[in-house]
């Protein structure tokens, strides 16, 4: 990866270098508020960041972690799509930018609006995109718009809606996600990996595939999802690395947590999805791994990868869950499914 684009670590730089003095005691009470607020079964029709301090423990609290999610998410389209590049990105609630940082991570130099309601997260965001020294970062438009029903949005290669669905009625859910399907080449929804996340994912890939778009991922096909209603839900997990403003901000001790989230990408060109991706973490025994996956053309289905399978075995010891299957190279009858 180019050695100027954005990364995981140089975010936790920009967030210890503007946030550095921030009152312990004053961060703790804002994130407490705000997880009560993100965890609650109410949308809101007001921004739940009202002011500086709310958008600086909201940085610190939850950044690094949709960062991960987020390009967990478009590191799958770049595979679905390789050689495709957005020129132009909308980030729609996109509060202090961390989906535009993983975009800006993932492609050099798409030009990038952040559409929030809540002025204070867009000026802090301002104030990190500046201070990343990344062009691309730093020419960011910052807008604030009110997110949800009736929101205009002009067309963009690509539009990223990260956790911003839960904040809104089904009504207004439905006319985004729609007005993202309108407007965007390719469209990223991301939830966070909740049974109630899952189905707000899957309300949006039936709304995207109706408006026409093709699934890109995490889905290695674009027809009904195989997950019985009720009975599970699709979902994954990224590492977070934590600095020590994130521990202190959320009285944690170790140095890393995992982001459990879900995802789908839709796109309006033709897109090569994965033959069956990893659901769940990969279970590893004496000479063999088990995989649960979600295939093309059997649906779930459970594979066990024994060590007679030589490099298919290999692959599968590494891959992790998330990941499409079987690995480029590593091929071979049976690898999707049984």
């Amino acid at each position: 990866m180019n050695a100027t684009l954005p990364t995981a670590q140089s975010l936790r730089a920009a967030l210890a270098a503007l946030l550095d003095g921030l009152p312990p005691k004053q961060a703790t009470q804002a994130v407490d508020r705000l997880i009560a607020a993100y965890r609650g079964q109410t949308p809101t029709s007001a921004p739940i960041l009202r002011n500086r301090s709310d958008a600086v423990a909201y940085a610190a609290y939850r950044m690094p972690a949709t960062f991960e999610a987020v390009r967990s998410a478009l590191d799958a389209l770049a595979e679905a799509a390789p050689g495709w590049e957005p020129a132009a990105h909308t980030d729609v609630g996109g509060g202090t930018g961390a989906a535009s940082w993983a975009v800006a991570g993932a492609w050099d130099g798409p030009a990038t609006t952040v559409l929030d309601w809540a002025e204070a997260a867009l000026a802090l965001g301002r104030e990190l995109a500046e201070a990343s020294g990344v062009p691309s970062l730093r020419s960011i438009r910052w807008e604030q718009a009110t997110i949800g029903a009736a929101l205009d949005l002009a067309p963009a290669d690509l539009i990223t809606v990260s956790y911003v669905l839960k904040e809104l009625t089904a009504g207004a859910r439905a006319e985004l996600v729609d007005a993202a399907a309108a407007a965007g080449q390719a469209v990223v929804v991301v939830e966070p990996g909740t049974p109630d996340g899952y189905a707000r994912i899957i309300e949006a890939r039936d709304r995207l595939v109706a408006a026409g778009l093709h699934i890109a991922a995490p889905c290695p096909h674009s027809a009904a999802c195989p997950i019985e209603p009720g009975s599970d839900w699709c979902h994954f997990s990224a590492r977070v690395s934590r600095s020590s403003l994130h521990r202190q901000v959320k009285g944690g001790s170790l140095s890393h947590e995992d982001e459990k989230f879900g995802y789908v990408v839709a796109t309006r060109f033709p897109v090569a999805p994965a033959a069956a991706r990893v659901i769940r973490k990969p279970q590893l025994r004496k000479g063999q791994v088990l995989l649960e996956l979600c295939t093309r053309d059997e649906g779930l289905a459970r594979s066990t990868v024994t060590k007679r399978r030589g490099e298919l075995y290999r692959a599968a010891r590494d891959v992790a869950w998330g990941d499409a299957w079987p690995p480029e190279g590593a091929d071979g009858p049976g690898s999707a499914g049984g």
